[in-house]
Parts: C-alpha cells; structure tokens; sequence
C-alpha cells in the first residue's frame, strides 16, 4: 500500500491501526469491518499517544495469525507469536527509535490542542503514513 493511499484512508477518519490491520483482513479471515472494529480503539496510541496505533494493528495481525488458543499446543503457539512479535518490534525500531506516539509524531494526541496542532502543521498526514506503510511492509515479511 502507498503511503498516498494510506493517507486517503487516515484523511476519511480511519486510524493507523485500523488501516494496517485491515490490510491483513482477508488473510487473517476477518472482514475489513471487524478489522476496523477490532482496532479503532487503538488509534494516537490508544488515543493517549500511547504505543502506536500502526504497532498495535500490526501486533493484532500478528495475535490472529499466531496467537495462542489451543491447549494441545498452548506454549508452541505462544512461542512462535512471541518470536514474531519479537521480529516485527526489532525491525520496526530499526526504522524508528521508539514505537511511542507522542515521541514519534512529536505531539500528545491525548490533548486536543495539540492533536490540533499535529493536524494543523501536517504532521499527522506526513508522518503517520510512514509508520503506517512500514508497519505493513514488515508485517507482510514476517506473517
């Protein structure tokens, strides 16, 4: 997906999460609806400029393929997630130094002067993109 495509979606009022986890959808055997249920609490860090909303669309992505549910296989599973989870969060701080949204956007989206700000100076809708297609990219190596 193209950072421009990807900002079309964040522009109609999808969130970071929502749209990398929806590009796993059909692979992952959810809807594009459910996928965008599932993860619109998550968006500006789960709108508290937590932990990025592009990150935890990608560890949903993640949970839903390997997640562990199975008591026959319970640790196997959950070793494989967490090897990874492992891998996505290693590649993802390769590229950037942090997977917190306020260091990384460089505004507290929790406060709305200055998700505002984040918006009005076009920070969002520079770098959100970034994050976004870099979480999809590693994403699609490592699923």
């Amino acid at each position: 997906m193209t950072e421009e495509r990807i900002r079309e979606e964040l522009i109609r009022g999808y969130d970071c999460s929502q749209v990398v986890l929806r590009a796993f959808a059909g692979e992952l055997g959810i809807t594009e609806t459910e996928a965008n249920r599932v993860a619109a609490c998550f968006g500006g860090g789960m709108l508290m400029g937590e932990v990025c909303g592009a990150v935890t669309g990608a560890l949903m992505a993640i949970g839903l393929k390997y997640g562990h549910s199975d008591p026959a296989v319970l640790m196997e599973q959950k070793e494989i997630m967490m090897e990874k989870s492992a891998r996505f969060r290693e590649r993802f701080l390769g590229k950037h130094q942090t997977v917190i949204c306020r260091p990384m956007l460089g505004y507290d989206v929790s406060k709305p002067e200055e998700l505002k700000a984040a918006l009005d100076s076009g920070r969002m809708l520079d770098f959100c993109p970034k994050a976004v297609k870099d979480a999809i990219e590693i994403l699609e190596e490592i699923l």
